[in-house]
């Protein structure tokens, strides 16, 4: 594995930093007050920083089709990713902000012609956002064939019924397509062929916001995260995506890169946080002394920096292997580090958290946002205990047929 970067990445990550120190750090605060605004909006000075993001070339650099985007890998987008993760709301600047990046991966990789153009095209030139509906209250959906919520094929069109919750981008107004996750085939005994995945327009008669979802408190806006009800909701079959019995498939290729993804960024964050409590302990003064010259503040930043940086190339050898030999047969290492760094930025970021004392709980820093991301980022996309299950139980079945 090659650790140096080419020079396309490094000329991409030097005009990204230089972008995020000229446009995004200095207009944190304004940001969250435009939201305050409006929050299930799109703040003015959003549209703003994506224009100019598109104008210099900053833009879908997720996407590993060219024909889609930057046509990076995997290994390649996880120094831009960790980079954007810096600043919670900066992916969505460049296009690249969850759940849209793994829709538009989803109907690249497994749309219709039609529905790419119809809703590809314009996710792709960040016109509209979208939502990926899976997760239900009434069921243990970190079982993904728990879901209750029924697909049912009436002549031309499905009817969808179903209740799901913590949707993720659906309160934005902007948002105009649902993927959705439901059983056309509930009495297959192949419990990973009843599920299917449809389109379905947000304005479609049937689709009931009942209210915004928190995460220790926030909102999450302008994403936001929904509880909905689908009563009756009739879609053309066109919709459908791939066909009946394939949304298990589709959930999995979607989740590969999403996952890591998340571990991308949340380096990002552990990393800004590391920077922030180094700063703070060398500017503040307790008990007669820089808070750097205590040996517990000291001990805490040289273990953040330590778990950074082995989470930073655990996740830098998932991606080289899910690009040498796909997501399938990376999946133990995509599971290690979707253990690995979800842990590893809640313990960093509490460390920043106790040398910044109160102000780190406050409004006034971003530790709490992002404490608050690394924490859900532990049951998004399947929770630690599920990883870790079928981690140990790839584990025990390699090593125990070893002589």
């Amino acid at each position: 594995m090659d650790f140096e970067y080419s020079p396309k990445v490094q000329q991409l990550l030097n005009r990204l930093k230089k972008f995020m120190g000229e446009h995004i750090y200095p207009a944190e605060e304004a940001f969250h007050e435009q939201l305050r605004a409006d929050p299930w909006g799109e703040p003015p000075l959003l549209s703003e920083l994506k224009a100019r993001a598109r104008e210099q070339g900053l833009w879908n650099l997720f996407m590993p089709d060219p024909q889609f985007g930057a046509g990076l890998s995997n290994l390649e987008y996880a120094p831009l990713a960790e980079e954007m993760g810096k600043v919670v709301w900066s992916s969505e600047v460049f296009n690249c902000s969850a759940p849209d990046t793994g829709n538009m991966e989803v109907l690249a990789r497994y749309g219709s012609p039609q529905q790419q153009k119809q809703w590809l095209a314009p996710l792709l030139a960040g016109e509209i956002r979208s939502a990926f509906a899976m997760t239900e209250p009434k069921v243990a959906s970190s079982d993904a064939t728990n879901i209750e919520t029924s697909i049912v094929r009436d002549g031309d069109d499905y009817v969808i019924n179903g209740h799901k919750f913590y949707i993720s981008g659906l309160m934005n107004r902007r948002c105009r397509i649902l993927i959705v996750m439901g059983k056309t085939d509930p009495t297959n005994p192949d419990r990973h062929r009843q599920q299917s995945q449809i389109l379905v327009p947000t304005d479609t008669p049937g689709v009931e916001i009942i209210r915004p979802m928190t995460v220790f408190g926030y909102d999450d806006a302008p994403e936001g995260h929904a509880e909905v009800i689908f009563d009756n909701v009739r879609v053309p079959a066109a919709n459908l995506i791939l066909g009946e019995g394939r949304g298990f498939e589709i959930a999995q290729g979607r989740l590969g890169p999403g996952r890591i993804h998340h571990c991308m960024r949340l380096i990002g964050q552990a990393q800004r946080a590391l920077e922030m409590m180094a700063r703070r302990a060398e500017q503040r003064v307790v008990f007669g002394r820089r808070m750097s010259a205590q040996g517990s503040v000291r001990e805490d930043i040289a273990k953040s920096a330590c778990e950074i940086e082995q989470a930073r190339l655990l996740t830098l050898k998932a991606a080289d292997q899910m690009d040498k030999y796909g997501n399938k047969a990376a999946r133990d290492l995509i599971a290690m580090i979707k253990i690995v760094a979800p842990q590893m930025a809640c313990r960093v970021i509490d460390r920043a958290i106790q040398i910044h004392g109160a102000a780190g709980l406050s409004q006034d820093y971003n530790l709490a946002q992002h404490y608050a991301y690394a924490r859900t980022v532990r049951l998004a996309d399947g929770p630690d205990q599920v990883h870790m299950m079928q981690l140990g139980r790839n584990l025990a079945a390699r090593y125990g047929a070893q002589d």
